[in-house]
């Protein structure tokens, strides 16, 4: 709404004006600056927006993660007393650790900061988990190989990529 009302204060300039510049195919000078910075600061605006939707916080990759390693079968410890507290906090954060633990292994994984806990799993676990990193990455690639695919018509040429004088980085490297 504030476009078109902006478009049509701008475009009443005056009869004559209006006339002139309906004979001559013209607009002034400061007509086009403002059309200017009205299309400027509309595309950076969806630009913005489109890639703040784009974007998956660190907070969010982890508490993904961590619904994983649940879905896997790791249970998560509460570090809830200080005892707890002081040991999370000499393990490295947001990695697997491995814990012989009599006969058995157990896998470790510390988060001091979503969730101030520890997940603790077995050997069954931590493969029920890989498998399925294994199987989001392959599911990733796919995808990335399906979009690429996708648009038949894409010319890498465009973009200096390929055979051709120069390679992949253009003429004037050598």
């Amino acid at each position: 709404m504030f476009f078109l009302s902006h478009l049509y204060s701008v475009s009443r300039m005056g009869q004559d004006a209006g006339i002139n510049r309906m004979e001559t195919g013209r607009m002034s000078m400061g007509h086009r600056k403002r059309f200017r910075n009205l299309y400027t600061g509309g595309a950076l605006l969806v630009a913005a927006a489109g890639g703040l939707t784009a974007c998956e916080s660190v907070h969010d990759q982890i508490v993904d993660k961590e619904n994983s390693l649940a879905a896997a079968g790791f249970v998560a410890r509460p570090a809830n007393t200080p005892e707890r507290q002081e040991m999370l906090q000499k393990l490295p954060p947001n990695r697997f650790l491995q814990k012989s633990f009599g006969d058995h292994m157990l896998y470790v994984y510390s988060d001091p900061k979503v969730c101030n806990c520890l997940y603790v799993g077995n050997q069954a676990a931590y493969g029920r988990y890989m498998s399925y990193v294994q199987a989001q990455n392959l599911a990733d690639q796919q995808q990335m190989t399906a979009d690429m695919y996708q648009d038949a018509s894409w010319n890498w040429g465009m973009w200096g990529w390929g055979g051709g004088w120069g390679g992949p980085w253009g003429g004037g490297w050598w």
